[in-house]
């Protein structure tokens, strides 16, 4: 009887397990959910004066640390945030060190050969920023010319892509993240900062000559933003999707948007005057996970 009892205790806690999945087990077993956060992407995720992790993708991850915990039953949830780059934070979500990464990353087919993408919670634009007073006005001004893009990025291969296909000659600069990125472009080092036109715009926003940056007409690319989580992993998957789903069909998107780009935000009460584009109102209307820009026109 002893024996069968243990038995029984051992195929419960199995079958609970399997249930779960790895992230809610996880989560379940230590009380602690590990989000990857970012210390420069405004308004995504970034570190405020404070060096409190806060953004528009951590408003998103607060509400899954809620669901989480309510599909849990827990007590209590401890949300730890661990810094991530561009080029760490999907080897730090294989590796378990992280189980969500919060911020501004572009899905494609490449990387989900290796993570999962949530629902898209933003649509931005590759885009060139410049300085106004540079007379650059295209790509094609570019020639021969220094640019600079983040590390890991996917605006970083795109750039080198059509580098190749056009024959720019461009001396191509990668930045260990944003902000470092916009300091080449803003202290000469680089003649134009190639990346998502949001996350530019936050950067340079920040800046005490922000006036000084433009950017060019050309749309390079579209690039949909979603929460990242491990692959194979339906349960934890399902459990930030239905998360965003709910946000999106109450209307409390809309509150959570203007808040972080049409509002004065941490630190320094910058406003970035980003209205939602009708772009993304067709993704929060009908939510999609997808790597095809042309998915959402």
């Amino acid at each position: 009887m002893y024996l069968a009892t243990l038995s029984l205790l051992a195929f419960s806690s199995s079958a609970l397990a399997q249930d779960l999945g790895p992230t809610l087990e996880k989560v379940r077993a230590t009380g602690v959910l590990t989000l990857g956060v970012r210390e420069a992407t405004v308004p995504f995720s970034y570190l405020d004066g404070n060096q409190r992790a806060v953004g528009y993708s951590m408003d998103l991850c607060t509400r899954v640390g809620e669901a989480v915990k309510e599909r849990l039953g827990l007590g209590a949830l401890t949300v730890k945030d661990v810094v991530v780059s561009t080029a760490t934070r999907i080897p730090l979500l294989v590796n378990g060190t992280i189980d969500i990464s919060c911020d501004a990353a572009t899905n494609t087919l490449e990387r989900q050969k290796q993570v999962s993408f949530a629902l898209t919670h933003f649509l931005a634009a590759g885009r060139v920023m410049v300085k106004a007073d540079s007379g650059i006005k295209s790509l094609e001004d570019l020639r021969g010319k220094t640019v600079v893009s983040t590390a890991g990025s996917t605006n970083l291969s795109l750039i080198m892509a059509l580098n190749r296909e056009r024959d720019l000659g461009l001396n191509i600069l990668s930045g260990r993240d944003h902000g470092e990125s916009f300091l080449m472009l803003q202290t000469g080092r680089a003649a134009a900062f190639i990346m998502d036109d949001v996350l530019s715009a936050g950067v340079a926003a920040t800046a005490h000559d922000a006036k000084n940056y433009v950017f060019t007409d050309e749309f390079l690319s579209l690039e949909p933003y979603g929460l990242i989580v491990r692959r194979n992993d339906s349960q934890f998957e399902d459990v930030v999707n239905d998360t965003l789903r709910n946000i999106y069909t109450s209307g409390e998107i809309n509150k959570i948007y203007e808040k972080w780009f049409s509002s004065p935000i941490p630190p320094n009460n910058i406003t970035l005057n980003l209205p939602m584009s009708d772009a993304f109102k067709k993704q929060v209307a009908s939510p999609i996970a997808s790597a095809n820009p042309a998915d959402y026109k």
